[in-house]
């Protein structure tokens, strides 16, 4: 599975910066999502720019969080980001 990483966050979808987006950061994202792992973290609205709220800037998961949302950020909502910056990920089901 390959696609832009939004959140539901106040009735409403929303993305997340690329600034520090890594490969621990799409790890958390995968396994929340059901995956054993991310075989790669893209930056750069490489799979098209959301719209709405930018939710989360300045990822820093550890890759040991269970949630996107248990990692640090800069706060709900507050980024220095547009669209074209917006994460994406790419979930693999091979299990390592």
């Amino acid at each position: 599975m390959t696609g832009r990483v939004e959140i539901f966050l106040n009735n409403q979808w929303g993305t997340i910066c690329d600034d520090g987006w890594d490969i621990n950061d799409a790890n958390v994202v995968c396994r929340q999502l059901g995956f054993p792992q991310a075989s790669k973290a893209f930056r750069g609205a490489s799979h098209g720019q959301g719209s709405g709220p930018i939710w989360m800037d300045n990822v820093t998961c550890s890759g040991s969080e269970s949630y996107i949302y248990d990692c640090g950020h800069r706060g709900w909502g507050n980024n220095d980001c547009t669209h074209s910056q917006d994460a994406s990920v790419e979930c693999s089901s091979i299990i390592p």
